[in-house]
């Protein structure tokens, strides 16, 4: 072989060399391109993603502030009628720790106390009537009984001026009889003393009870689906929230004993 032949072989030795490292090389720039751009992909689902999580926490943020909202709403038109109705307790609870310098005027302002609690239940709105003056028909023949000791028969009457105060701070809910030409099974919503309201099993009829008129008023719609709420809301199947309904009577009405002024 001449020495120009070898020549020629060995360049085109080292062309093919340089052609196959080129081929090398765009083969590894486009394995890292590829690689690039699925890590671009990865990234950007993942941005994607956060975003969608992001959204639903402050959507739920928001839901909570305006139930937030909501609820004290609701407590700040209720708490003026419980304090006041913790207070009378209270006074009452007072000026009967110091009678025990003055036993002897006891019973006699046991008895008025009951009299008192008969002219509430009895002016106030009638929802447990048949409990409720039951309640007091035992602390009159308790108040009777002379084999009863007198503390005993003080804490019975305050306990049962306790329960009729607590009716004005509750929620309540309860299936029953609706009194009428044909009694029928209803529902009904207790709020406090300001609302008492009912609703057919079926939902498509409901009243409220009204004071002045002394009897149940029709509900329409969208009043039938609030008290649908408050039912839920008192059977704990739903938080609790703002009611939109007519109220059978007055707050000051409603908070104040028979015999005392509002």
């Amino acid at each position: 072989m001449s020495y120009h032949q070898s020549r020629r072989r060995l360049a085109v030795a080292g062309v093919a060399l340089l052609m196959a490292g080129s081929a090398a090389a765009q083969s590894t720039v486009r394995d890292e391109a590829l690689d690039a751009q699925r890590t671009q992909a990865e990234l950007q689902a993942r941005i994607d993603n956060a975003d969608d999580v992001v959204r639903d926490k402050l959507q739920a943020l928001r839901q909570a502030r305006e139930e937030t909202r909501r609820l004290s709403d609701y407590n700040a038109e209720l708490a003026p009628l419980v304090e006041r109705q913790a207070e009378t307790l209270a006074h009452r609870e007072e000026a009967l720790s110091t009678l025990s310098a003055t036993r002897e005027a006891l019973p006699g302002l046991m008895r008025d106390m009951v009299e008192r609690l008969r002219a509430w239940v009895e002016r106030d709105m009638p929802f447990l009537e048949d409990e409720r003056l039951a309640r007091v028909e035992n602390l009159e023949r308790l108040l009777a009984d002379p084999e009863t000791s007198r503390d005993e028969k003080l804490a019975r009457m305050l306990a049962a001026w306790r329960a009729e105060l607590d009716y004005g701070r509750e929620i309540d809910a309860w299936r029953g009889e609706l009194a009428g030409d044909v009694p029928r099974e209803v529902d009904f919503l207790r709020l406090g003393r300001v609302g008492w309201y009912y609703l057919t099993p079926d939902g498509h009829r409901g009243g409220v009870w009204k004071a002045e008129q002394g009897g149940w008023q029709p509900l329409d719609g969208a009043a039938l689906a609030e008290v649908r709420k408050g039912l839920a809301i008192a059977r704990e199947r739903r938080a609790p929230a703002l009611l939109e309904l007519p109220v059978s009577q007055p707050v000051s009405a409603s908070e104040t004993p028979a015999g005392e002024d509002a």
